[in-house]
C-alpha cells in the first residue's frame, strides 16, 4: 500500500500532510508532518497540485484558504473537530452584537466561516504574540476558553472567552498529572495551552505540539510527561530516540484524529475523493484574518 501511495503521489503531483496526532503509519507515509497551520503554509509554497490532508476538516479548509488553486483532499470527510463544532458563524455574529467593538481573535482550530468573521487568527504557539500585537486591551477570543485564559494570564489583557474546549485536553486532570509525576519523578511535565488552567499551573513548560518537539530536543532532561493528545508521543520519540516520553494520561486520545487509514489515502488519491473547497465569499475574509497573523 505504501508503494501504491508513492505511485499515486507522483501520478497526481500530490503532497501528503499529516498532523502530529495522526497514527504512526500515517505519519510514516506523509511528505510533511507538523502542526496544522505550518503544514498548510508549507504546502502552499510547493508546486504540488493536490494536497492530501491527514487531519480533521478545519485543517483541510485552512489548506484550501491558503491554496485556492490546489485540490485539497480530506481522506475521511467525517473526521471533524469537536471544539471547532462548538462555534458557528451565526453564533459568533450574535455574540459580536452583544459586545462593544473589539478585536475577534480566533484560534486556527475553527471553521472557515468563523475565521471569516474574525479580526485575526492565532495558533497555540503565537497566541500571546497575536494578543500583544493588537492595539486593544479588550478582545473576544474563540473558540477555546482554556487558550483564552492562558492568554489573559500571559498578557494581562481583558479577554472574553468563548465557552469551547478540546475534549481530549479537557480530560487531563490534576490527579492525572500527580500520578504521572509519582510514576516518573525525574521527568519534565510539558503541557499544551489547550489544557485547563490548573494544569498550566503544574507544568514545567507550556507550548504547542511543534514547540514540544523543539523543547524536547533542546532540553537537558532525559524524560518527559507529555500533556497533549497521545499521538504526539510518536514524533517526539522519533525526533529524540535517546529520551523517554510518557503520556500524562492515556485518556487524551482524539478519535477523529485516528480515523484516516492507509486505505483511505489510497482511495482518496485514486478517485480524487473528499475534496474540501472553501467558497470565495468565505475564503477571502478568512484569508485576511490568517494572513494578518502570518505577517506579524
Amino acid at each position: 500500500m505504501k508503494e501504491k501511495i508513492k505511485s499515486l503521489v507522483k501520478e497526481k503531483n500530490a503532497i501528503i500532510l499529516a498532523h502530529n496526532y495522526q497514527p504512526p503509519e500515517i505519519q510514516d507515509v506523509a511528505d510533511l508532518c507538523g502542526d496544522s497551520l505550518e503544514l498548510s503554509i508549507k504546502a502552499s509554497r510547493t508546486d504540488a497540485e493536490v494536497i492530501v490532508f491527514c487531519g480533521v476538516h478545519f485543517m483541510a479548509e485552512t489548506a484550501s484558504i491558503l491554496s485556492p488553486q490546489k485540490t485539497v483532499l480530506l481522506p475521511r470527510r467525517d473526521a471533524g473537530c469537536l471544539m471547532a463544532d462548538m462555534i458557528t458563524a451565526e453564533s459568533l455574529a450574535n455574540k459580536i452584537n452583544t459586545l462593544p467593538p473589539m478585536p475577534i481573535v480566533t484560534y486556527v482550530n475553527s471553521t472557515a466561516d468563523v475565521k471569516a468573521l474574525s479580526t485575526i487568527c492565532c495558533t497555540s504557539a503565537n497566541v500571546v504574540k497575536v494578543a500583544n500585537s493588537l492595539d486593544a486591551e479588550e478582545m473576544l477570543m474563540t473558540p477555546d476558553r482554556n487558550l483564552a485564559m492562558y492568554t489573559a494570564a500571559q498578557t494581562g489583557k481583558k479577554i472574553h472567552a468563548w465557552d469551547g474546549y478540546c475534549p481530549s485536553h479537557e480530560r487531563l486532570l490534576p490527579e492525572d498529572v500527580i500520578a504521572a509525576r509519582e510514576a516518573h519523578p525525574e521527568a519534565e511535565f510539558i503541557a499544551h495551552p489547550e489544557c485547563r488552567p490548573e494544569i498550566h499551573a503544574m507544568a514545567d513548560v507550556i507550548t504547542s505540539t511543534s514547540g514540544m518537539i523543539r523543547h524536547a530536543q533542546a532540553s537537558k532532561a532525559k524524560s518527559f510527561i507529555v500533556g497533549t493528545e497521545v499521538g504526539l508521543i510518536y514524533p517526539l520519540q522519533k525526533a529524540n530516540p535517546d529520551k523517554k516520553f510518557f503520556p500524562a494520561s492515556k485518556k487524551m486520545l482524539c478519535k477523529n484524529m485516528k480515523k484516516i487509514s492507509i486505505e483511505d489515502i489510497v482511495r482518496s488519491l485514486e478517485n480524487m475523493e473528499g475534496e474540501v473547497k472553501v467558497p470565495e465569499d468565505i475564503r477571502v475574509p478568512a484569508l485576511s484574518a490568517v494572513e494578518r497573523m502570518i505577517n506579524l
